[in-house]
């Protein structure tokens, strides 16, 4: 036997660890390989083989890793280039070297491109005993196949309480309050939607339907007059028809070409002020908070994420599995939410876009259909029963301090 790295990449979630728990544990249960290997840093580290070992991992870790939030191994945000194989034919160099058969990628889009770049790699120059597997996380939501993605649950039922919670707030008042919700959200507006699920959502803004101006301040003086509040949210990669973002500050680039967001809300803020709509206005960005609040873990999530783990771990039992992602699929035909397991070509995966269903909007920026919310319910059920330590969470010190 030999061995196997996993490691992270990307933006974290709340459940990204216990991936890699489920890697450790399953390896425990049906050792197929001698050792598990943490890479630090993501394939940045691996390429500096900065590992650490997680074969003997215990139980008590193994829970405490589950509940961790973040990237417990490190991530990073480096992109491997096609065209400049270098650090592919050093990588294979150092699992060579490192006796490391199967390397297990924890991550979104560009890191599931990155499982496909190596397999593709790999088969061009016939090296057939180093193989690539990926496991998806995003809080997006946005990859395509996999009917939904580990990490976005647990965000989207933050999001959800902070919106219910914070509309108690707001209302408390008899004066005329505006108050504007910023979630995550590049490409797609899952996460925005999901706000929605607490019920109190006057105006829902996502990046899949062109910014009117002059309709959403329509809208919001049409509620303000008849309630005198108004509750809105907005994703950061909400735009105009000619694809410009409403964020206030310029676009910048997160070093995998996709722009750094933020200033969404307040552009709308300015907005309203400015054409005098309404005289208070409050705006709250949710920023790294809706995916490292790792005490609003979904139940569901975090489990289906570590048995995401271990369906990836024995599917690398059998030798001829390389360049594929798993992912997730509901059962059909049942009337309790389940779900199945299966493996997909990661390039089906990488460098597209799952943008949130037009036809769950509800015209003129009124919410989300029932149909949205029978897709989401589920996801966000249950909560984990936390270790705790003097009334805070007990998280493991990040693999990549130790």
């Amino acid at each position: 036997m030999t061995k196997c790295i996993v490691a992270q990449s990307g933006g974290p979630t709340a459940v990204i660890n216990a991936t890699v728990a489920g890697i450790v544990k399953a390896n425990q249960m049906n050792p197929v390989y001698d050792k598990v290997l943490g890479g630090l840093n993501g394939i940045e580290g691996v390429l500096q083989e900065k590992f650490v070992d997680l074969t003997d991992m215990s139980d008590e870790e193994n829970l405490i890793l589950r509940q961790t939030p973040s990237s417990a191994l490190g991530s990073c945000r480096y992109k491997l280039n096609r065209q400049k194989t270098e650090d592919m034919d050093k990588l294979i160099r150092i699992m060579e070297k490192n006796d490391v058969e199967t390397l297990f990628y924890v991550g979104g889009n560009d890191s599931m491109d990155t499982v496909a770049a190596l397999s593709e790699y790999a088969a061009a120059h016939g090296i057939t005993n180093r193989r690539f597997v990926g496991c998806p996380k995003t809080v997006d939501n946005d990859l395509m196949i996999t009917d939904h993605c580990p990490g976005f649950a647990s965000a989207a039922k933050f999001i959800a309480n902070t919106a219910l919670q914070t509309w108690y707030d707001v209302n408390v008042y008899t004066r005329q309050e505006v108050f504007i919700l910023e979630t995550m959200g590049r490409d797609a507006g899952w996460l925005a939607a999901a706000s929605c699920l607490s019920e109190k959502v006057d105006v829902l803004i996502v990046p899949e339907v062109a910014f009117d101006k002059d309709k959403f301040l329509e809208v919001v003086s049409k509620k303000l007059a008849e309630t005198n509040h108004c509750y809105i949210v907005v994703s950061e990669g909400a735009r105009f028809a000619n694809g410009e973002y409403l964020a206030a500050a310029e676009a910048k680039n997160d070093g995998f070409g996709h722009a750094v967001l933020g200033g969404a809300a307040k552009y709308l803020e300015g907005l309203l002020l400015s054409t005098g709509t309404t005289k208070r206005c409050k705006v709250l960005d949710l920023s790294t908070a809706q995916r490292s609040h790792a005490t609003e873990q979904s139940l569901t999530d975090v489990t289906e994420s570590f048995e995401l783990g271990m369906s990836a771990h024995m599917r690398s039992a059998d030798r001829t599995f390389t360049g594929k992602m798993v992912g997730l699929t509901r059962k059909p035909g049942i009337d309790k939410y389940d779900i199945d397991f299966f493996a997909v070509e990661a390039e089906k995966v990488a460098n597209y876009v799952k943008n949130f269903p037009v036809a769950w909007l509800l015209d003129d920026y009124a919410g989300i259909t029932e149909a949205a919310f029978e897709y989401f319910r589920p996801l966000i059920e249950g909560t984990p029963q936390f270790i705790t330590k003097n009334g805070l969470p007990v998280y493991i010190k990040p693999y990549y301090l130790q």
